[in-house]
Order: structure tokens, then sequence, then C-alpha cells
């Protein structure tokens, strides 16, 4: 099997390994995946309540969970695995909290918390007990993680072998006798080669990896939380993907523009190669977002504006035309050299320019723009985040001008819905949004750049690469903006 055939398998082996091995480990008796069981035992002689919050949900005010009658009733609950809880139980006769804890609780466990007052203090206190040991939930991604390592292996260890066996020069013998009765010798395949295309292999490695990493997210990742996308605030590996696609844009917009340079292709040419691929992806994702087996190509009971092709086209479409328009120049040669470390800026300022003040623009109207009943400049979920103080300014100004353009043609389950309990819909995908998409795709043109300015010197390629790392990391820890996606 060639290289690329075998990585492919492996990476399918992944994904097969960890939903289905996650999917049985994780199928329980009574309860299901992510789930554990509580028991409150209260041995006091008054009723309580107990409440919950979990530490994922920003700032979220505490929910009920049960309510436990006194002189050792018990009730028990159905709670989640995924992150850590903290609880409270609360006296309604004295109007105190008796205890509070966080603690995050095993899968298919099964635990009981017992209220009762405490000999050493005369106090109430509540003590945990465990009365069926959860299970090791991670146990399918260790499995899957070795037989990546012993793939890994096999690649190092194969050629190795291959090249120490006393057969080799009869195989080559071999192979070339074929391919000389072939009529076709191995310099004219050579020189066939050579007439290809060559490609920026670690573009299409990286392509195939978020590919790879995108698949496994939309089919549940075996359950996993960090394989879903965060409710809110956070990041998990499944709201990386978008980001990864939209640097992906980028970078190939200046090496497949520059091939068109060298083409001698036209402006005018190029317009229409822009408009009509642009064309194909929004309407590609308008479709596909609103098919319905009832309605046809476009449902009439689930209609959606806004999507991942529609914000991948339009971000398309604006590198595009930065690159038609303001990005034909020839890199001098000079621009090859490492004491001049900004010519790559430099040379394309009309595109910084543009780029700045549409990067402006988002920041005015996210923390300037008034939102009705809501904070100016607010961020947050809603529903029951900041302790519940704004449960109808989802997204802020971002879901405001959604819910203006689109009412409800958009995203009416947004990843916060269950966790904040919000009501107002809200598009991950949405127009403000998009700004931001085109600022990382401009990203990642100026890698494209990069190694085209500094073609064949890795090193150079390298310590550019660093450098904007460092630059764009101190600058999101000083200004960290929403999760876009």
């Amino acid at each position: 099997m060639e290289p690329r055939g075998l990585l492919i398998a492996s990476l399918i082996l992944f994904i097969l390994v960890t939903s289905s091995l996650g999917g049985h480990l994780k199928s329980g008796p009574t309860l299901k995946m992510d789930q554990a069981l509580l028991t409150f035992q209260n041995q006091l002689t008054e009723e309580v309540q107990v409440f919950y919050t979990t530490d994922y949900c920003y700032k979220c005010v505490y929910q009920h969970m049960v309510t436990v009658k006194p002189n050792n009733n018990n009730e028990s609950t159905v709670i989640s695995s995924k992150f850590t809880l903290t609880m409270q139980v609360e006296s309604q006769n004295r109007n105190a909290t008796l205890c509070r804890w966080s603690r995050t609780y095993g899968e298919d466990g099964h635990y009981t918390i017992w209220i009762k007052l405490s000999e050493a203090t005369g106090n109430a206190s509540c003590i945990h007990t465990v009365d069926k040991v959860p299970h090791n939930a991670y146990l399918p991604i260790l499995v899957a993680a070795l037989f990546l390592a012993l793939i890994a292996l096999l690649f190092i260890g194969a050629p190795y072998i291959y090249s120490r066996r006393c057969t080799t020069k009869c195989i080559k013998t071999i192979c070339c006798q074929m391919d000389n009765d072939g009529g076709q010798s191995f310099e004219d395949e050579h020189n066939t080669t050579k007439t290809k295309p060559t490609r920026l292999c670690s573009l299409d490695t990286f392509r195939g990896f978020a590919l790879t990493v995108m698949v496994f997210v939309n089919y549940g990742g075996g359950g996993y939380w960090f394989f879903q996308h965060a409710p809110w605030n956070g990041l998990t590996v499944a709201d990386l993907v978008m980001p990864w696609f939209v640097f992906i844009i980028g970078t190939s917009v200046v090496l497949a523009f520059r091939s068109m340079q060298r083409r001698g292709v036209s402006r005018l040419q190029q317009l229409r190669k822009i408009t009509w691929r642009t064309g194909i992806l929004v309407m590609l994702g308008f479709c596909f977002l609103n098919y319905s087996p009832r309605d046809g190509p476009l449902s009439l009971s689930w209609l959606r504006v806004p999507g991942v092709l529609q914000r991948l086209g339009f971000t398309y479409f604006v590198l595009s035309l930065l690159q038609t328009f303001w990005g034909q120049k020839e890199i001098p040669p000079t621009a090859n050299h490492l004491g001049n470390p900004v010519q790559d800026v430099i040379l394309y300022w009309q595109q910084w320019l543009i780029i700045i003040l549409l990067e402006t623009l988002w920041l005015c109207i996210t923390f300037l723009m008034p939102v009705p009943d809501c904070p100016t400049g607010y961020l947050g979920a809603g529903g029951i985040g900041d302790k519940g103080l704004y449960p109808n300014c989802t997204g802020g100004a971002a879901g405001y001008i959604d819910r203006w353009m689109f009412g409800d043609n958009m995203y009416r389950y947004p990843t916060c819905k269950e966790m904040y309990l919000t009501t107002q819909p809200f598009d991950p995908e949405g127009v403000l949004g998009t700004i931001n998409s085109i600022v990382i795709g401009f990203l990642g043109m100026q890698a494209g750049k990069i190694i085209i300015f500094y073609k064949g010197r890795n090193v150079h390629i390298l310590s550019r690469f660093i450098v904007w790392a460092a630059i764009l990391v101190n600058f999101a820890e000083c200004c960290p903006a929403p999760d876009s996606y």
C-alpha cells in the first residue's frame, strides 16, 4: 500500500475505533453515555433543596436539581459527567446554605450524598460514598492512540527493513525489467513527472488533516465533549476546524493567483472565475442546509440563510478580490534577504489597509453599537449566564444584526441553548463574524506570501512563522475576541 493510502487508512481506523469502541464502552445497564447517578440521603429533620451549576457555564445562576424530604428520605437523579459540577444544599427553613462542593463525577458511576449533622461540630455536612465505581471513559482514545503509534512504527520500520533485505537488488532488477518490457524506461517516467505542476505538500497535508477532524467531529467524535463545539466560552478541537479551513483558503488563494499571473490570465478572467466559484459555494450551502425530503431542495418549514459554505464562499470572494487588484506585484529579489523583514507587508500595504479598516469596523460595531435592552459591548450568551441579568442578549450586537436581517431564518439550536437555556436564535455563521473570517483568511494569505518570498529557505520560513505566532499570541492575550464560530 502506498504511504498516502496507509495514512488515510490509519486515520479512518482512528475514527472507527474511537467511535465504535467508545460507544460500546460507554453504554451502561441503566445510564446513558456521559451520565452518572446521584442519590441524596437526607437524615436531617428539615426539608432541603439541591442546586447546581457547572464550571463550564460562565457565571451561570444555580439551577434546581432535587428536593429531598426530611427524616431519612432520599431522592435520586441522573447528572452529566462531562464537566465539573458545583452543588449546594440549602435549607428553606433556615434560608441558609448547608454545604457546597465541586466535583467531577465518573461516567456510569453511582454515588450517594449523605446529608446529616456532623458529630464534631453539630452543623450539617454532606458526605460522599461510591456505590458503583465508574469506568474509564477515555480507554477508547488510548486504544486508538496505540493503533496510530503502531502504524507510525510501521512507517518508520518498514523502509529500514526493506533496505536491509538481501533480495532488494533482485526486486529492483525485476521491476526495471518489467518497465523495459512495457516500452517505457525509468528516465521517461522521471521526465514525465517533471512536467507535472508541483504542489505544496504541507498545505495538502494540513487540508487533509482538517477534513479528517471535520468528519470525526461531525459524526459525534466518540461522544467526548472536547470533540464537540464549546457551548460559548472556551475552545475545543471542533472549534478549530472552521478557522483552519479559512486559513487554508487564504494560503491557496495566494498560490493559485500567482500561478494564474505567471500564465498570463487577465484580470477579467480572474473575476469571472471568482464570481463563478463564489456563486457555486453559496448556492450549494444554501440548498444543502434547506433540503427537506418533504419540501424538496428548499424547505418551507426549515429555512436558514447563513451557513458554513456561505461564509467560506464570501470569504474566498473578498480574499480573491484583494489578490486580484492589489496582489499582482512581482516579488523583488531583495525580498529573499533576511535583513528586510517587513518587505512582504510593505509590498501589499493596500491589502493591509483594507483588513485594518474591516477589523476596525468589527470592533466599533461590536463594542459601540447600542442594542435594545442589552449593555453596550455585551459578548455573552445570555440566558442564565452572567447571573441571569441579560437573558435576551445572546451574542450582543452580532446576534442583534442577524435577527434584524434574517429573523427566524437562521440557526435555531445554537450550542449555547442547552447549557445556557437561551431563547433567542443565534447563528454561528452570522454576518458580523464573517469579518473575522476574512481576517483569519488574510493571515493565511500572509503565510502563503512568506512561503513564496523565502522559497527553498526553510529556516527563514520557520523564523517568520514563529515571529508572527508570537505577535498574534500577544495580541490575543491583550485583546481577546469572542468566539465567532
